[in-house]
């Protein structure tokens, strides 16, 4: 999970605070002590660990605080304002060109997931009704442009491309005017990357650099390198002049010392973050929300987001009106199961819900494969049995189990987890009934 351990060491260093009516400078500096040594195991700059603690040290010691009747929720806000700070502030989005095409120029070291990233990048544009081109620039590695061939076929996009024999230069400038000529609003041009960073790297981008004056360079850094990741940016930067990071394998970064370091070291904003392998997985960073799920408050906006996305509208109506007259089947209980799992990870999702903090998610057990057997039970039934589970009998269940390779007992446990959801949703239809009657407004849930 996403700074996983970072997290349940700050809760926990914060939560000493909460209980008490009173603090005094010797509290602050005992929980400043423990979110010091939390934030260097998490592998964040040491001279960024440094100012950080100075800075929340200075306001939580000042009357704003020590006047306070909450006093260890007043030092939690200003760490949560503090980390944002750190990692800047507010989201940076693409700065696209007043006269299209916008290009966006791609680098970083091989590895990282410059190749993916562009593609990830390319599907995102296409939802904000952009017309992308990806460009393939990388013409040393082996497999480099058949690689973004595939990639780009996953997400719709054309991607240009003219072999391993021309130079990378000439193949951006060529990009541009097929760009132009078949009105690609944005092109996304994926550069060459080395194991190391060599002086032969850094005149071929900026050779390229030069050639089509992009609006973007991006750095893609894989986060989970911690301080490398950060020393990379920052030599990219003084060489090229990048304009925004994308942090890669962010999912799988339990510590975060390079989302936590990155901004302040480079002075540039972390533009986007890859949250997974899938095509849709690349989300703009907001340094606000990503602050507060750190800090166990949760993100809410986040989950609102992926569930406007991801959950169809029409179907959710539909789904309303048959609670509503009794009707709802297994088929539906099986659609529901399907617009959740489009949502993401269980335990991504409930880190996003305020007060579940790292230390509950580690302790629950979220089974993918039980959604998964699920699935197969509900699709081994007759069309009959789904609208209708009543009428499934012993024979019917062994049947179903047979089917669907589980077992009887499997069967039988869908079956009453089913009947208890219908009897919940007739409990919530009965109250928002008896709320109109009474005439109050309807009830929430609906």
């Amino acid at each position: 999970m996403v700074f996983e351990s970072l997290s349940e060491k700050l809760q926990n260093a914060l939560g000493k605070l909460k209980g008490k009516g009173k603090l005094s400078e010797k509290d602050v500096d005992n929980a400043m002590r423990e979110v010091r040594l939390a934030l260097l195991e998490a592998d964040v700059n040491f001279k960024v660990v440094k100012d950080f603690t100075k800075s929340v040290k200075q306001r939580a010691v000042g009357s704003e605080v020590m006047e306070s009747l909450t006093p260890g929720q007043q030092v939690i806000k200003i760490v949560n304002e503090e980390l944002t700070n750190l990692m800047g502030e507010s989201e940076t989005k693409i700065n696209f060109a007043s006269s299209p095409p916008t290009v966006i120029l791609m680098c970083g070291l091989q590895g990282a997931g410059k190749t993916t990233t562009s593609a990830k990048l390319a599907n995102n544009l296409k939802k904000q009704n952009k017309n992308p081109l990806l460009v393939a620039c990388d013409v040393y590695r082996p497999a480099a442009i058949k690689q973004l061939k595939v990639v780009g076929e996953k997400v719709g996009v054309p991607v240009f491309t003219m072999g391993d024999k021309n130079s990378p230069v000439d193949i951006a400038k060529a990009a541009i005017e097929h760009g132009r000529k078949n009105n690609n609003d944005c092109i996304i041009i994926d550069t060459a990357g080395r194991l190391h960073i060599d002086e032969g790297l850094m005149e071929e981008l900026q050779d390229i650099n030069d050639s089509v004056n992009p609006q973007e360079i991006l750095l893609v850094v894989d986060s989970m390198t911690g301080q490398d990741a950060v020393n990379v940016a920052e030599i990219f930067n003084e060489k090229l002049g990048i304009t925004g990071i994308a942090l890669t394998k962010l999912d799988g970064d339990a510590r975060g010392g390079a989302a936590l370091s990155i901004r302040t070291v480079t002075g540039k904003p972390i533009k986007f973050i890859g949250m997974g392998e899938k095509m849709d997985q690349l989300e703009p960073f907001h340094p606000d929300r990503m602050a507060s799920r750190i800090l166990g408050m949760g993100d809410v906006l986040s989950l609102i987001e992926k569930a406007q996305v991801s959950i169809d509208e029409k179907k959710a109506k539909e789904l309303e009106k048959k609670i509503r007259s009794q009707q709802f089947t297994l088929d539906d209980f099986l659609d529901q199961i399907d617009q959740v799992k489009n949502l993401g990870p269980l335990d991504e999702l409930l880190g996003m819900i305020p007060g579940v903090n790292s230390k509950a998610l580690k302790n629950l057990d979220v089974d993918e494969k039980e959604i998964v057997k699920i699935q197969a039970v509900i699709q081994s039934m007759t069309l009959e049995e789904r609208t209708d589970p009543s009428i499934i009998d012993s024979s019917r269940r062994k049947r179903i189990a047979k089917g669907s390779g589980t077992t009887v007992q499997d069967v039988n446990k869908l079956l009453k987890q089913f009947k208890e959801t219908k009897k919940m949703m007739r409990r919530f239809t009965d109250m928002e009934k008896t709320m109109k009657k009474k005439g109050k407004s309807r009830f929430p849930f609906f």
